[in-house]
Protein backbone atom coordinates (compact mmCIF):
# COMPACT_ATOMS: atom_id res chain seq x y z
CA UNK A 1 0.00 0.00 0.00
CA UNK A 2 0.93 3.31 -0.83
CA UNK A 3 -1.39 5.95 0.45
CA UNK A 4 1.68 7.78 1.78
CA UNK A 5 2.99 11.64 1.51
CA UNK A 6 6.59 11.29 0.71
CA UNK A 7 9.36 14.00 0.72
CA UNK A 8 6.47 16.86 1.25
CA UNK A 9 7.90 20.46 1.71
CA UNK A 10 9.22 19.87 5.38
CA UNK A 11 9.04 16.68 5.58
CA UNK A 12 12.40 15.74 6.09
CA UNK A 13 14.06 15.63 9.36
CA UNK A 14 15.26 18.77 10.17
CA UNK A 15 13.25 21.43 8.19
CA UNK A 16 10.27 22.93 9.60
CA UNK A 17 6.90 22.08 9.59
CA UNK A 18 4.94 23.12 6.25
CA UNK A 19 2.54 26.63 6.13
CA UNK A 20 -1.15 26.82 6.02
CA UNK A 21 -1.95 25.92 2.20
CA UNK A 22 -4.27 28.20 0.14
CA UNK A 23 -7.79 27.05 -0.88
CA UNK A 24 -6.08 25.45 -4.16
CA UNK A 25 -3.72 23.58 -2.45
CA UNK A 26 -6.57 22.04 -0.17
CA UNK A 27 -8.46 21.38 -3.07
CA UNK A 28 -5.74 19.23 -4.40
CA UNK A 29 -5.22 17.83 -1.24
CA UNK A 30 -8.46 16.39 -1.41
CA UNK A 31 -7.71 14.66 -4.94
CA UNK A 32 -4.27 13.62 -3.95
CA UNK A 33 -5.38 11.45 -1.01
CA UNK A 34 -8.50 10.04 -3.30
CA UNK A 35 -6.09 9.79 -6.15
CA UNK A 36 -4.72 7.64 -4.00
CA UNK A 37 -7.05 5.23 -2.64
CA UNK A 38 -8.66 4.80 -5.57
CA UNK A 39 -5.35 3.36 -7.15
CA UNK A 40 -5.08 0.82 -3.94
CA UNK A 41 -8.86 -0.18 -4.12
CA UNK A 42 -8.16 -0.97 -8.31
CA UNK A 43 -5.36 -3.03 -7.00
CA UNK A 44 -7.52 -5.04 -4.96
CA UNK A 45 -5.60 -3.71 -1.91
CA UNK A 46 -7.87 -2.04 1.25
CA UNK A 47 -6.41 0.57 3.33
CA UNK A 48 -8.16 0.00 6.67
CA UNK A 49 -6.90 -3.38 6.65
CA UNK A 50 -3.50 -3.74 4.54
CA UNK A 51 -0.73 -3.12 7.81
CA UNK A 52 -1.40 -6.32 8.88
CA UNK A 53 -1.50 -8.61 5.81
CA UNK A 54 2.48 -9.70 6.00
CA UNK A 55 4.39 -11.15 8.47
CA UNK A 56 6.90 -8.93 10.61
CA UNK A 57 4.28 -6.15 9.97
CA UNK A 58 2.62 -3.28 12.74
CA UNK A 59 1.05 -5.06 15.25
CA UNK A 60 -3.17 -4.04 15.38
CA UNK A 61 -3.97 -0.37 16.70
CA UNK A 62 -4.98 3.06 15.89
CA UNK A 63 -2.24 5.14 15.36
CA UNK A 64 -1.73 7.62 18.35
CA UNK A 65 0.65 10.27 19.20
CA UNK A 66 3.67 9.56 21.48
CA UNK A 67 3.53 12.57 23.95
CA UNK A 68 -0.07 13.18 24.17
CA UNK A 69 -1.48 9.65 23.85
CA UNK A 70 -4.29 11.14 21.44
CA UNK A 71 -5.35 8.54 18.67
CA UNK A 72 -5.38 9.83 15.40
CA UNK A 73 -8.82 9.58 13.32
CA UNK A 74 -10.42 10.19 9.93
CA UNK A 75 -8.42 10.00 6.93
CA UNK A 76 -5.31 10.12 9.29
CA UNK A 77 -5.57 6.52 10.12
CA UNK A 78 -5.69 5.50 6.42
CA UNK A 79 -2.54 7.60 5.85
CA UNK A 80 -0.71 6.86 9.02
CA UNK A 81 -1.50 2.39 8.71
CA UNK A 82 0.00 2.98 4.92
CA UNK A 83 3.10 4.87 6.34
CA UNK A 84 3.74 2.00 8.63
CA UNK A 85 3.35 -0.75 5.98
CA UNK A 86 5.20 0.90 3.21
CA UNK A 87 8.15 1.91 5.61
CA UNK A 88 8.07 -1.40 7.48
CA UNK A 89 7.14 0.44 10.65
CA UNK A 90 6.49 -2.18 13.84
CA UNK A 91 4.90 0.45 15.84
CA UNK A 92 1.29 2.57 15.55
CA UNK A 93 3.10 5.51 17.24
CA UNK A 94 4.11 8.76 15.72
CA UNK A 95 5.27 12.31 16.47
CA UNK A 96 6.25 15.76 15.00
CA UNK A 97 9.87 16.91 14.35
CA UNK A 98 9.18 18.93 17.78
CA UNK A 99 7.98 16.52 19.88
CA UNK A 100 10.79 13.95 19.34
CA UNK A 101 13.07 16.75 20.31
CA UNK A 102 11.21 17.37 23.62
CA UNK A 103 10.97 13.84 24.37
CA UNK A 104 14.76 14.19 24.80
CA UNK A 105 15.39 12.84 21.40
CA UNK A 106 15.20 12.81 17.23
CA UNK A 107 14.61 11.87 14.32
CA UNK A 108 17.43 10.12 12.56
CA UNK A 109 19.14 12.20 9.86
CA UNK A 110 17.58 11.57 6.58
CA UNK A 111 14.26 10.42 7.36
CA UNK A 112 10.92 11.55 5.80
CA UNK A 113 8.21 12.57 7.43
CA UNK A 114 4.20 11.61 6.78
CA UNK A 115 2.12 14.34 5.70
CA UNK A 116 -1.29 14.37 7.59
CA UNK A 117 -4.37 17.21 7.57
CA UNK A 118 -6.01 18.74 9.61
CA UNK A 119 -9.33 20.43 8.96
CA UNK A 120 -11.15 23.08 11.03
CA UNK A 121 -13.13 26.79 10.55
CA UNK A 122 -12.40 29.99 12.03
CA UNK A 123 -13.71 33.30 12.43
CA UNK A 124 -12.27 36.43 11.71
CA UNK A 125 -11.76 39.49 14.32
CA UNK A 126 -13.59 41.63 11.61
CA UNK A 127 -16.18 38.81 10.97
CA UNK A 128 -17.16 38.94 14.50
CA UNK A 129 -17.33 42.99 15.04
CA UNK A 130 -19.35 42.69 11.72
CA UNK A 131 -22.03 40.38 13.68
CA UNK A 132 -21.92 42.37 16.58
CA UNK A 133 -23.14 45.20 14.49
CA UNK A 134 -25.50 43.63 12.40
CA UNK A 135 -26.76 40.71 14.22
CA UNK A 136 -26.08 38.15 12.31
CA UNK A 137 -24.53 34.85 12.88
CA UNK A 138 -20.46 35.46 12.05
CA UNK A 139 -19.28 33.69 9.06
CA UNK A 140 -16.36 31.29 9.50
CA UNK A 141 -13.88 30.48 7.06
CA UNK A 142 -12.52 26.64 6.24
CA UNK A 143 -9.16 26.06 6.88
CA UNK A 144 -6.71 22.71 5.84
CA UNK A 145 -3.36 22.62 7.53
CA UNK A 146 -0.64 20.01 6.57
CA UNK A 147 1.78 18.37 9.25
CA UNK A 148 4.19 15.96 9.32
CA UNK A 149 4.62 13.23 11.86
CA UNK A 150 7.55 10.75 12.01
CA UNK A 151 7.00 6.89 13.19
CA UNK A 152 8.91 6.02 16.44
CA UNK A 153 10.81 3.66 14.79
CA UNK A 154 12.08 6.91 12.55
CA UNK A 155 13.31 8.13 15.92
CA UNK A 156 16.43 7.98 18.57
CA UNK A 157 17.16 8.89 22.47
CA UNK A 158 13.46 8.61 22.99
CA UNK A 159 12.45 8.35 26.73
CA UNK A 160 10.91 4.69 27.64
CA UNK A 161 7.97 3.74 27.45
CA UNK A 162 6.65 6.17 23.95
CA UNK A 163 6.65 3.37 21.82
CA UNK A 164 4.36 0.40 22.80
CA UNK A 165 1.48 -1.15 21.01
CA UNK A 166 -1.54 -2.42 22.22
CA UNK A 167 -0.91 -6.51 22.37
CA UNK A 168 -2.59 -8.81 19.96
CA UNK A 169 -5.45 -10.76 21.01
CA UNK A 170 -4.97 -14.41 22.27
CA UNK A 171 -5.62 -16.89 19.59
CA UNK A 172 -8.80 -18.56 21.01
CA UNK A 173 -12.49 -18.03 19.87
CA UNK A 174 -14.07 -16.25 22.06
CA UNK A 175 -12.67 -12.57 23.16
CA UNK A 176 -13.54 -11.75 26.35
CA UNK A 177 -13.32 -7.63 26.55
CA UNK A 178 -14.69 -7.84 22.53
CA UNK A 179 -17.44 -9.09 23.94
CA UNK A 180 -17.43 -6.89 27.18
CA UNK A 181 -17.97 -4.06 24.90
CA UNK A 182 -20.52 -5.84 22.96
CA UNK A 183 -23.01 -6.01 25.76
CA UNK A 184 -22.07 -2.76 26.88
CA UNK A 185 -23.61 -0.83 24.08
CA UNK A 186 -27.04 -2.58 25.37
CA UNK A 187 -27.97 -2.47 21.39
CA UNK A 188 -30.67 -4.59 20.69
CA UNK A 189 -28.76 -7.65 19.27
CA UNK A 190 -29.90 -10.82 18.38
CA UNK A 191 -27.79 -13.81 17.17
CA UNK A 192 -29.78 -16.28 14.64
CA UNK A 193 -30.26 -17.14 11.41
CA UNK A 194 -27.53 -17.22 8.44
CA UNK A 195 -27.38 -13.34 7.62
CA UNK A 196 -25.56 -10.12 9.25
CA UNK A 197 -27.65 -7.18 8.86
CA UNK A 198 -29.20 -3.88 10.96
CA UNK A 199 -32.71 -2.84 10.76
CA UNK A 200 -32.58 1.09 11.48
CA UNK A 201 -36.36 1.21 11.22
CA UNK A 202 -36.68 -1.02 14.04
CA UNK A 203 -33.16 -0.56 15.53
CA UNK A 204 -32.01 -3.89 16.10
CA UNK A 205 -28.95 -5.66 14.86
CA UNK A 206 -28.80 -9.86 14.22
CA UNK A 207 -25.83 -11.89 13.26
CA UNK A 208 -25.36 -15.83 13.02
CA UNK A 209 -24.23 -17.50 15.72
CA UNK A 210 -20.30 -17.37 16.38
CA UNK A 211 -20.20 -21.37 14.65
CA UNK A 212 -21.57 -20.78 11.65
CA UNK A 213 -18.19 -18.32 10.62
CA UNK A 214 -15.98 -20.54 8.85
CA UNK A 215 -12.87 -18.08 10.84
CA UNK A 216 -14.78 -17.68 14.14
CA UNK A 217 -13.28 -14.46 14.41
CA UNK A 218 -14.83 -13.20 11.32
CA UNK A 219 -18.12 -13.01 14.26
CA UNK A 220 -16.66 -10.12 16.10
CA UNK A 221 -15.91 -8.30 12.37
CA UNK A 222 -19.03 -8.78 11.88
CA UNK A 223 -20.78 -7.65 15.16
CA UNK A 224 -18.57 -4.67 15.01
CA UNK A 225 -19.89 -3.94 11.47
CA UNK A 226 -23.31 -3.69 12.44
CA UNK A 227 -22.80 -1.95 15.56
CA UNK A 228 -20.92 0.76 13.26
CA UNK A 229 -24.17 1.10 11.33
CA UNK A 230 -26.02 1.27 14.58
CA UNK A 231 -24.53 4.13 15.53
CA UNK A 232 -25.67 5.80 12.47
CA UNK A 233 -29.41 6.07 14.21
CA UNK A 234 -31.34 9.57 14.68
CA UNK A 235 -30.91 8.91 18.12
CA UNK A 236 -27.23 8.66 18.38
CA UNK A 237 -25.07 9.79 15.28
CA UNK A 238 -27.70 10.51 13.07
CA UNK A 239 -26.16 9.66 9.78
CA UNK A 240 -28.32 8.98 6.73
CA UNK A 241 -29.33 5.78 6.61
CA UNK A 242 -32.22 6.21 3.51
CA UNK A 243 -30.45 4.90 0.65
CA UNK A 244 -31.28 1.68 -1.18
CA UNK A 245 -28.91 -1.12 -2.07
CA UNK A 246 -27.13 -0.10 -5.34
CA UNK A 247 -27.43 3.97 -4.55
CA UNK A 248 -24.75 5.79 -3.77
CA UNK A 249 -26.09 6.64 -0.39
CA UNK A 250 -25.87 2.88 0.59
CA UNK A 251 -22.62 2.32 -0.64
CA UNK A 252 -21.44 5.55 1.40
CA UNK A 253 -22.67 3.65 4.41
CA UNK A 254 -21.17 0.99 4.27
CA UNK A 255 -17.83 2.40 3.57
CA UNK A 256 -18.32 4.33 6.96
CA UNK A 257 -19.31 0.65 8.53
CA UNK A 258 -16.67 -0.96 6.95
CA UNK A 259 -13.87 1.11 8.32
CA UNK A 260 -15.33 1.99 11.56
CA UNK A 261 -15.33 -1.83 12.21
CA UNK A 262 -11.62 -1.84 11.39
CA UNK A 263 -11.38 1.16 13.14
CA UNK A 264 -13.05 -1.02 16.15
CA UNK A 265 -10.89 -3.78 15.52
CA UNK A 266 -7.62 -2.24 15.60
CA UNK A 267 -8.22 -0.70 19.04
CA UNK A 268 -9.01 -3.88 20.40
CA UNK A 269 -6.29 -5.99 18.93
CA UNK A 270 -8.23 -7.81 16.42
CA UNK A 271 -6.54 -7.88 13.21
CA UNK A 272 -9.19 -6.50 10.54
CA UNK A 273 -10.42 -7.64 7.03
CA UNK A 274 -12.62 -6.80 4.43
CA UNK A 275 -16.22 -7.84 4.68
CA UNK A 276 -17.90 -6.86 2.04
CA UNK A 277 -15.50 -7.14 -0.55
CA UNK A 278 -18.46 -7.00 -3.03
CA UNK A 279 -18.78 -3.50 -2.17
CA UNK A 280 -16.01 -2.56 -4.20
CA UNK A 281 -17.04 -0.99 -7.43
CA UNK A 282 -20.11 1.11 -5.69
CA UNK A 283 -17.06 2.23 -3.29
CA UNK A 284 -15.06 3.41 -6.31
CA UNK A 285 -17.87 4.88 -8.21
CA UNK A 286 -18.40 7.40 -5.40
CA UNK A 287 -14.85 8.44 -4.76
CA UNK A 288 -14.44 9.00 -8.29
CA UNK A 289 -17.43 11.51 -8.33
CA UNK A 290 -16.59 12.95 -5.15
CA UNK A 291 -12.98 13.85 -4.00
CA UNK A 292 -14.28 14.00 -0.83
CA UNK A 293 -15.85 10.78 -0.24
CA UNK A 294 -13.37 9.15 1.71
CA UNK A 295 -12.54 12.28 4.10
CA UNK A 296 -16.49 12.14 5.17
CA UNK A 297 -16.15 7.97 5.14
CA UNK A 298 -13.06 7.71 7.49
CA UNK A 299 -14.26 10.77 9.56
CA UNK A 300 -17.89 9.35 9.97
CA UNK A 301 -16.23 5.72 10.32
CA UNK A 302 -13.69 7.43 13.74
CA UNK A 303 -16.57 9.00 14.71
CA UNK A 304 -18.56 5.45 14.94
CA UNK A 305 -15.47 3.86 16.22
CA UNK A 306 -15.10 6.32 18.99
CA UNK A 307 -18.33 6.40 20.11
CA UNK A 308 -18.60 2.05 20.34
CA UNK A 309 -15.27 2.60 22.32
CA UNK A 310 -16.77 4.79 24.82
CA UNK A 311 -18.65 2.41 25.99
CA UNK A 312 -15.43 0.17 27.23
CA UNK A 313 -14.37 -0.09 30.76
CA UNK A 314 -10.94 2.66 29.92
CA UNK A 315 -12.96 4.56 27.24
CA UNK A 316 -9.87 6.06 24.82
CA UNK A 317 -9.31 9.94 24.83
CA UNK A 318 -10.63 11.39 22.19
CA UNK A 319 -9.18 11.47 18.62
CA UNK A 320 -7.04 14.31 17.82
CA UNK A 321 -6.36 15.52 14.29
CA UNK A 322 -9.43 14.21 12.46
CA UNK A 323 -10.45 16.06 9.52
CA UNK A 324 -13.97 17.65 8.72
CA UNK A 325 -15.25 17.91 5.07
Amino acid sequence: MRIVFRHSTGGQAGEASPPEVRETSRISLYDEVTRRIISELEAGRFPWVQPWGKAGASAPGLPRNAVTGARYSGINVLLLWGAAISGGYTQQVWLTFKQALAAGGSVRKGEHGTTIVYADRFTPEGEKAKAIETGDDAKSIPFLKRYTVFNVTQCEGLREGMAVNAAPSPECDLIPHAERLIKATAADFRVGGDMAFYVPSADYIQVPPQPAFRDQINYYRTCFHELSHWTGHGSRLNRDQSGRFGTHAYAREELCAEMGSAFICAALGIIPTVRHADYLASWLDVLREDNRAIFRAASQASKAADYILAFGPEAPEASEQGIAA
